[in-house]
């Protein structure tokens, strides 16, 4: 397939690459073009695994930035603070352009808070990960992005006292769920975006449908055809939908292990161990163990003994055989680029601790 060419930057977005600026200058003429431009390639983050190349088309992009609009109440020019070349950040460019403004980007200015002060948008939003929120608390900064029309924030999962922090500071957060290959966040606060439709099978593993999905992997058929199936993506997250039908992700399917017989769901794990006192930042994994089959380990950036870590699980009302048989102290957690926790890093370390 050819590229999306683009001769103010001399470049291509096939794979999108550049800094933000070029890739805004790229993504200006693709979602101009006529006819229907070849589809852009975004490459998936690798956080779990080998990363994939995903085909999106402009059909797809726009679908899901008109649906993101219309979901927060109308267009409006977007803060780029994430890394342009993955969705999240070719999304908040496209959403921008789309809406006829500019997106202002967060490393043209001296803060944050003059970074957001520059925005002159009819209506202002932001789209940040959770490791990013979370540094905006522990800093004492969540009031500067109080003034803005709604905060996205996807692309893991986010702490419900990490949530409340947050909107006790007046922030209108927004949870998103979604992936490269729904062009992004598609599901809002437990609900899919209009078009998106979301079903839960007998394994409840999570399907989802809609003119956001990509048209499937870069020169790979056959992965291609493990997860597209008559129109529905078939995920690797397991959900469940509550009292009012909202979905609630429980992990991924190589996020539940078994330990001594025991089913343990690791992001509860996670979410309960970030409570403790002096834990900075935390994630569960499983390791391979000859006595438990699967043993739950928790690395940790912070200074906090096992039997603390243990007793918060129990304390957040986990079973006590959930608790982690071990703990890695660290000073922070790996990251990749993008500011999502690097699993494959994490796990590396739980392996070797």
């Amino acid at each position: 397939m050819g590229g999306v060419e683009n001769d103010e930057v001399g470049g291509t977005l096939r794979p999108v690459s550049g800094g933000p600026r070029q890739v805004e200058a790229a993504l200006r003429g693709w979602l101009a073009a006529e006819p229907e431009p070849e589809p852009l390639i975004i490459r998936t983050s690798g956080s779990t695994g080998r990363p994939k190349d995903v085909l999106l088309s402009r059909r797809a992009v726009a679908a899901s930035a008109h649906a993101t609009h219309a979901r927060l109440g109308g267009p409006g020019q977007w803060l780029l603070d994430l890394p342009a070349q993955y969705v999240a950040g070719v999304q908040v460019i496209a959403r921008s352009l789309l809406a006829g403004t500019s997106p202002v980007v967060s490393g043209e200015h001296p803060s944050m808070a003059e970074a957001i002060e520059a925005m002159d948008g009819p209506r202002r939003y932001a789209s940040l990960v959770p490791t990013q929120l979370h540094r905006f608390a522990e800093s004492g900064h969540l009031g500067t992005l109080a003034s803005l029309d709604a905060l996205l924030v996807g692309g893991a999962a986010l702490d419900p006292v990490l949530r409340a922090r947050a909107e006790d500071a007046g922030v209108r957060v927004v949870r998103t769920y979604g992936m490269s290959e729904t062009a992004g966040g598609c599901v809002y606060d437990g609900v899919p975006l209009d078009g998106v439709a979301l079903r839960i099978d007998v394994d409840r593993r999570v399907w989802l449908a809609g003119p956001v999905l990509f048209d499937g992997y870069d020169g790979d058929p056959e992965a291609t055809a493990e997860v597209l199936h008559d129109g529905w993506l078939r995920t690797s997250d397991l959900g469940e939908l509550d009292a009012d039908g909202r979905l609630r992700i429980l992990g991924r399917t190589d996020d539940v292990v078994i330990s001594g017989g025991v089913n343990v769901a690791l992001p509860r794990v996670s979410e309960a161990l970030r409570r403790v006192d002096g834990v900075v930042d935390a994630v569960a994994v499983g390791v391979p163990d000859p006595e438990w089959g699967q043993a739950v380990v928790a690395v940790v950036a912070g200074d906090v003994p096992l039997a603390a870590l243990r007793d918060g699980v129990e304390a957040a009302g986990l079973p006590r055989t959930w608790a982690p048989r071990r703990a890695v102290l660290v000073d922070a957690l790996p990251l990749l680029d993008h500011g999502k926790v690097d699993r494959q890093a994490v796990q590396a370390l739980a392996a070797r601790g």
